[in-house]
């Protein structure tokens, strides 16, 4: 037997210090005092004023019957049988709510109201027997015990419901995430029918958060799931589905307790893993100290770079291939002279204003300048050429930040 209320609960011990008189001799009144509880519950609670000849009516009205027999039995001292189907069957009303998908407000309300009913049922019954004040008190004390304890009942049962179905909803969720991200993608027919099932609207647009796993292997509750996100927090690579795009990012990431995150292009939901692959290339990137060490980064901020290290192979072979004169030089010459050439591929200024910008003496430039014209020669005013030394060296200096 599962252990509750009705083994070791208050209002049974209560009940069960009566004289067993009084339950047999209450025993014919429990019809009248059903019916008058159900006229005063359903005049009270607007959610239970329905008609008794329903499924509802039926079980509403049984589950009163059994709410008044059930004490009765304890002043028998009978009340052993049965027990653990009585105290399921108040779970019950408790699931019920919420599969209903009301509160709990009503049902405690309900319960609260039958248990007024009862005591001045129960009271008059007293006096006519000339039943002594201190049982009526103690009568008194077990009702209203016994009303906090049904209402323990289905708050167990309520719970539980809801515990389940949250649960269950977030398994769907994370489901859908899976499939959303697939490549290649699931069908639109499959995508949804599981977010009916998963209750989540389907959204035209959608971005992609990539978060930094756990050092500490951090758990999100899956009964907690962030309201219409979709999200799998957990493991090597998490992320996080936003409809549209983050509303509040600041708010996303104190969500997330501390963790880098990085907020991918928004996309259709069709390329929901082209927007994935951005924001975690975009974490790598924070991580290896290349973009700004942030707790929320932002990929539209840094698309140039993003897309200048989208193959990092081929861009070092770019760099290799057009930026092989500088190979001879030495560590320090080859640094100078990068750093000169792709000031001057950026702005073409004069030897005046390059110098003003690297921080040295025009005559510096100069020589350095003339010294890029002997390694380079006409490849210097090739517009082609140009443009393809200056992206190699943007990218050599991003990579050398590389930690």
């Amino acid at each position: 037997m599962r252990p509750g209320i009705a083994e070791n609960g208050r209002a049974r011990t209560l009940f069960t210090a009566l004289p067993k008189e009084i339950g047999e001799g209450f025993r014919p009144y429990v019809a009248p005092l059903a019916k008058a509880i159900v006229r005063e519950i359903q005049g009270v609670v607007p959610e239970y004023a329905q008609p008794l000849d329903t499924a509802f009516g039926v079980y509403f009205t049984r589950g009163i019957e059994h709410a008044i027999i059930q004490p009765l039995n304890n002043i028998r001292d009978d009340g052993e049988d049965g027990v653990d189907s009585w105290s399921e069957y108040f779970r019950l009303l408790g699931k019920l709510e919420f599969a209903a998908g009301r509160g709990l407000e009503s049902l405690q309300t309900a319960y609260r109201v039958g248990g007024r009913v009862a005591w001045r049922h129960f009271a008059e019954f007293g006096k006519r027997l000339d039943v002594q004040v201190d049982l009526l008190c103690l009568c008194a004390e077990a009702i209203f015990a016994y009303v906090d304890d049904l209402s323990k009942l289905s708050i167990e049962g309520y719970t539980t419901a809801q515990e389940r179905e949250v649960g269950t909803l977030a398994r769907r969720r994370r489901r859908l995430l899976e499939l959303l991200l697939a490549d290649p993608p699931a069908s639109p027919q499959t995508i949804g029918d599981l977010a009916d099932s998963a209750r989540w609207d389907v959204p035209e647009w959608v971005t992609l958060v990539a978060l930094e796993p756990s050092p500490d292997e951090l758990e999100q509750d899956p009964a907690q799931p962030f309201g219409e996100v979709l999200a799998n927090v957990d493991g090597s690579t998490p992320c996080m589905l936003v409809p549209d795009e983050p509303a509040d990012p600041a708010g996303l990431a104190a969500e997330l307790r501390g963790r880098r995150a990085a907020i991918g292009p928004k996309v259709r939901l069709g390329d929901a893993a082209r927007s994935l692959r951005w924001a975690r290339q975009a974490i790598d990137l924070v991580q290896r100290g290349v973009l700004p060490d942030r707790p929320l980064t932002r990929c539209a901020e840094h698309l140039t770079t993003l897309w200048l290290l989208s193959d990092e192979f081929l861009v070092r072979q770019i760099g290799a291939h057009c930026l092989a004169p500088l190979g001879e030089l030495t560590v320090k010459q080859r640094a100078r002279l990068s750093e000169t050439l792709l000031v001057w591929l950026q702005s073409r200024g004069s030897a005046r204003e390059l110098a003003e910008r690297l921080g040295v003496h025009p005559q510096t430039v100069r020589y350095r300048m003339n010294k890029l014209e002997q390694l380079f020669g006409d490849r210097l005013n090739d517009p082609e050429d140009r443009l393809t030394m200056e992206i190699a060296l943007r990218a050599e200096t991003l990579l050398a930040r590389s930690t």
